[in-house]
């Protein structure tokens, strides 16, 4: 393929500290576009392998040598389309959820590792010892990486530019979270920037590999320059216009969305006993700016800039850099949690990037555990003093280390929400799905997303089908469950294109399927419409379905939490409000052609997927 990509792909077998070339031919890029949707294309072939061998996919270990960890960039990755900085990272099994393991991450490290002559890499099996890789100006080591196990991602980052003399170089790589292989560490880059969910960070971990760096000055070729550069304005234009990727996400960050969310009722509180806290303006977007932020910080190429560098100048959790928090963050370790303080939501967020920790993961255990205790169902003794309550700020920054260090309560808190409740004996508290936390949308206020969380293949995600920007940030009604089964397929399957392209999410708040024909078609040379780019996202989103098949999971598992089912709303504007699922369920699947979660042959060639 001579336009859009490097042509090329590294496979790493750290076992015998190997590593190859290979390409991808154009029928399958032109299936699949790139980053998440060549990734799952690759991991369904191994998933074939693995079958051939007689290991039976549905008791694989997440963290055994056979998972295969890939890093995917895509055709916009890396070119002058903007917020192009962007990378997907999949495994074939997540240690947290038993599901497929996937996250998606900005910074800059996806653009470097083009310009370092790679679409991607594929990694398998596991060192003997802790290795790095360096892939600069094409040139390809395995080093020894022992005097980097332990070190946070910020040491580590350092350490690695420092001995490549690379300042600007990309690293991606894990904290002691990862290497402690607890269940919600992420894959960090860029110090702040994490592939976030699902576990990759101990995935990664398992095989010893502490972190890769990338750097190099290789460019993608594009195949029409100058219709490409015309359309690139045209979209940084729609972008600066938009109201929210031109105003409300430069000005305030994604934090903006906690005010939104919580004066339409529906911003989790107290491990989603309500949607509503009244004390939300402490810690909003709005309190982020005026007294913590030291300015804004993009990720490569980005024209919205929601990126916050911020501090904290005073008090028990003073810390003189770090970045973020991010809505989710916020929510999760404060509202969820009751914690009001922004001071102590910065802190446990930065613990979260240091030692490398998904802060949805984190925040929602924590806030399950303290409902927990508070019913009585925790021993003093596996409390060692913490006064686990709801609002115990200390507790939360606490219990975020000790997460990381797999000390104390912490031990469950990072085994995550679903395996926690079960072993103190009420499970209905966890509020994920497939094993995955739920993020900061309670569905009892917004139907579609609530659609969204329960089929979503890799658990309980938003930026797997975003209806919430029709929703509450459009003009689509929120309590209605008419038409939110197509609503939440074409979200997803949108998203699954976008994924794949790769580049930020948020641009779809401004621009749609005809925007992302007219990148990938100029920069391809392919002639492609908005119809067959649906179509493509349509077949990733069933092939990774039929991966998690393969594990076992099907309709059974498309579902909420029994608290969002049958427990209304108790107050504010989402009042009285249940969750409708199995109607919208029924009417989702035969949308999708399946038949209880798993996809109908008649679709599997349909899609070209035989």
């Amino acid at each position: 393929m001579e336009f859009g990509y490097m042509n090329k792909w590294l496979k790493v077998n750290l076992t015998l500290k190997e590593f190859k070339d290979f390409s991808i031919s154009e029928d399958i890029l032109r299936q699949f576009v790139g980053g998440k949707g060549i990734a799952v294309h690759l991991l369904w072939k191994y998933v074939s392998k693995l079958e051939e061998k007689g290991i039976n996919v549905k008791d694989f270990n997440a963290l055994s040598s056979e998972n295969m960890l890939i890093f995917a960039t895509g055709p916009v990755t890396g070119t002058r389309s903007p917020n192009s900085g962007r990378h997907h990272v999949m495994a074939l099994k997540s240690p947290l959820t038993g599901s497929i393991g996937s996250g998606n991450t900005g910074g800059r490290w996806g653009a470097k590792l083009k310009f370092a002559g790679y679409d991607g890499i594929v990694v398998i099996g596991k060192a003997e010892d802790p290795v790095y890789i360096s892939i600069i100006d094409g040139f390809v080591e395995i080093h020894d990486a022992t005097e980097l196990w332990g070190k946070n991602s910020i040491e580590t980052s350092s350490h690695l530019r420092n001995k490549h003399d690379k300042k600007r170089a990309g690293v991606s790589c894990i904290g002691p979270a990862g290497e402690n292989l607890v269940p919600m560490a992420v894959i960090m880059n860029e110090e702040h920037r994490a592939a976030g969910r699902t576990g990759l960070g101990a995935v990664m971990a398992s095989k010893n590999l502490k972190a890769i760096i990338v750097e190099g000055n290789d460019k993608p070729n594009i195949a029409k320059p100058d219709e490409f550069d015309l359309k690139v304005k045209e979209h940084v234009e729609k972008l600066k216009e938009n109201g929210v990727t031109g105003e409300g996400l430069p000005t305030y960050g994604t934090a903006v969305l906690v005010n939104i969310i919580n004066q339409n009722g529906m911003l989790p509180t107290k491990n989603w006993q309500t949607g509503v806290n009244p004390e939300a303006e402490k810690i909003s977007g709005e309190t982020l700016t005026e007294e913590y932020l030291i300015n804004k910080h993009p990720c490569w190429g980005c024209v919205v800039a929601c990126g916050r560098k911020t501090k904290v100048d005073k008090g028990n959790y003073k810390i003189t850099y770090t970045e973020g928090p991010e809505y989710e963050s916020i929510w999760a370790l404060g509202g969820s949690t009751a914690i009001n303080n922004m001071g102590a939501v910065i802190k446990a967020n930065h613990y979260c990037d240091i030692f490398g920790m998904d802060p949805i993961s984190v925040g929602s255990s924590i806030a399950a555990a303290m409902e927990l205790n508070e019913k009585g169902m925790i021993p003093e003794d596996d409390l060692q003093g913490i006064d686990l309550r709801f609002g115990n700020a200390d507790a939360v920054v606490e219990l975020t280390w000790m997460t990381a260090f797999r000390q104390g309560l912490g031990f469950w808190i990072g085994e995550g929400s679903r395996k926690m409740c079960l072993h103190y004996g009420s499970p209905d508290l966890s509020m994920s799905v497939k094993g995955l936390e739920m993020p900061a949308y309670d569905p009892r206020g917004a139907k579609g997303i609530g659609l969204n969380y329960a089929t979503g293949n890799r658990g309980g995600c938003h930026v797997t089908g975003y209806t919430i920007a029709a929703e509450i940030l459009g003009d689509v009604d929120r309590f209605t469950i008419d038409g939110k089964a197509e609503l939440t397929k074409i979200f997803q399957d949108f998203t699954s294109l976008v994924n794949s392209s790769v580049n930020c999410l948020f641009l779809t708040f401004a621009l749609g399927l005809d925007e992302y024909a007219e990148m990938i078609g100029p920069i391809t040379g392919w002639d492609v419409d908005s119809d067959e780019l649906l179509t493509i996202g349509e077949r990733i989103t069933n092939l990774e379905r039929m991966i998690i098949n393969k594990f076992g999971i099907t309709g059974k598992d498309d579902t909420l939490p029994k608290r969002l089912l049958e427990e209304k709303m108790p107050e504010g504007p989402s009042k009285g409000q249940t969750v409708d699922l199995d109607t919208m369920k029924e009417e989702y699947y035969e949308l999708r052609g399946w038949v209880n979660g798993i996809p109908s042959e008649e679709k599997i060639i349909e899609l070209g997927l035989k």
